[in-house]
C-alpha cells in the first residue's frame, strides 16, 4: 500500500499544479464566452450560462485583426531566419575552430547578456533613428543577422559534446571547414536548431516593447500593440478583449504541442555521443 502509496503521489501534485497553472486559461476562455452582464455578475462563475461565439467575430472585426498577425509572423518568420543563419554559425567558430582570441569573443558575447535590456534601448534607438529605420521592422530584425548571444551560447554548449573526431576524419578526406559544418555539424544540430527556432518565435511574437518603440504607423502594428490599443479604446469590453486574447493564444499553444518533442531531443541528443 504504502509503496502504491509512493509511486501515486507524484502524478497527483503534477496533476494538482496543472490544474492550478491551467485556472487563468481556462478563466480566460470562458471569460471570452460570456456575456458583459455575465462577466460582471458576483459571485463570478466560471462557466458561461450560454455560449457567445459572437463574441470571437466581433473581436476580429473591432481591430484588423488579421493585418496585426500577418505583420507578427513577418517579424517572427525573418527573426527565425536570421538566428539559424547567423548563431550557429559564430557558436561553431567559437566551439570548434582554433583561433587566436576566441575564449576572449566568446567572454564578451556572455557578458552581453547581463546588460539590461532597459540600458540598451536609448542608444539602439538613437542608431535607428539616424538610419532611418524608425517605423520600419529593421529595428526588429535585423539582431537576429547577427546573432542573440543566448542561442550562440547554447549551441556552443551542444557543440562542445560533440566528438572533434568527426571533424578531424573529415579534414582528413579533404573536407574543409565550410563543407564539415555544413555535412556534418548541421545535422547534428537539428534538435537544437529547432530549439532556437522555437524561441525566437516565441520571443518575437510576445514582443511588446520594440513594436511599440519603432512602430509608429498602426498598419505596421504587431498584435500585442494592437491588442493593447483595443484594451485603450474598448478597455470595458472585456469579452471581446478576452476573446482576441485567446485566439493571439493558439499559436503559442499549437508551439507547445508540436515543439516540445524538440525541447527533450535538444537535452537528449548527446546521449548517444561516447
Amino acid at each position: 500500500m504504502a509503496a502504491r502509496l509512493k509511486a501515486v503521489l507524484p502524478y497527483a501534485l503534477l496533476i494538482l499544479l496543472s490544474i492550478v497553472f491551467l485556472f487563468p486559461f481556462l478563466w480566460l476562455v470562458m471569460t471570452s464566452l460570456k456575456t458583459p452582464e455575465e462577466i460582471l455578475k458576483f459571485p463570478p462563475t466560471i462557466f458561461p450560462e450560454k455560449v457567445q461565439w459572437s463574441n470571437y467575430q466581433a473581436a476580429v472585426e473591432a481591430i484588423p485583426f488579421t493585418k496585426y498577425m500577418m505583420n507578427t509572423f513577418l517579424i517572427c518568420i525573418l527573426n527565425i531566419i536570421g538566428q539559424l543563419l547567423s548563431a550557429p554559425l559564430v557558436a561553431y567558430s567559437i566551439s570548434r575552430i582554433p583561433w587566436k582570441g576566441r575564449k576572449i569573443i566568446f567572454t564578451i558575447v556572455v557578458a552581453t547578456m547581463i546588460l539590461p535590456a532597459q540600458v540598451q534601448m536609448i542608444p539602439q534607438y538613437i542608431i535607428f533613428t539616424n538610419l532611418g529605420w524608425v517605423n520600419t521592422i529593421g529595428p526588429l530584425t535585423i539582431g537576429a543577422f547577427f546573432g542573440a548571444p543566448f542561442f550562440i551560447f547554447l549551441l556552443r554548449q551542444f557543440l562542445l559534446g560533440v566528438p572533434m573526431e568527426l571533424s578531424e576524419a573529415a579534414k582528413i578526406d579533404g573536407a574543409s571547414e565550410l563543407r564539415i559544418y555544413a555535412r556534418i555539424i548541421l545535422p547534428i544540430l537539428k534538435p537544437a536548431l529547432a530549439t532556437v527556432a522555437l524561441f525566437s518565435f516565441v520571443w518575437s511574437y510576445v514582443d511588446f516593447m520594440g513594436p511599440l518603440i519603432y512602430l509608429n504607423d498602426s498598419a505596421k502594428w504587431t498584435i500585442t500593440v494592437g491588442l493593447q490599443s483595443f484594451q485603450q479604446d474598448h478597455g470595458a469590453q472585456w469579452e471581446k478583449l478576452m476573446a482576441a486574447s485567446t485566439i493571439m493564444a493558439v499559436p503559442m499553444i499549437l508551439i507547445y504541442f508540436f515543439g516540445q518533442k524538440y525541447f527533450m531531443k535538444s537535452g537528449s541528443a548527446l546521449t548517444g555521443f561516447k
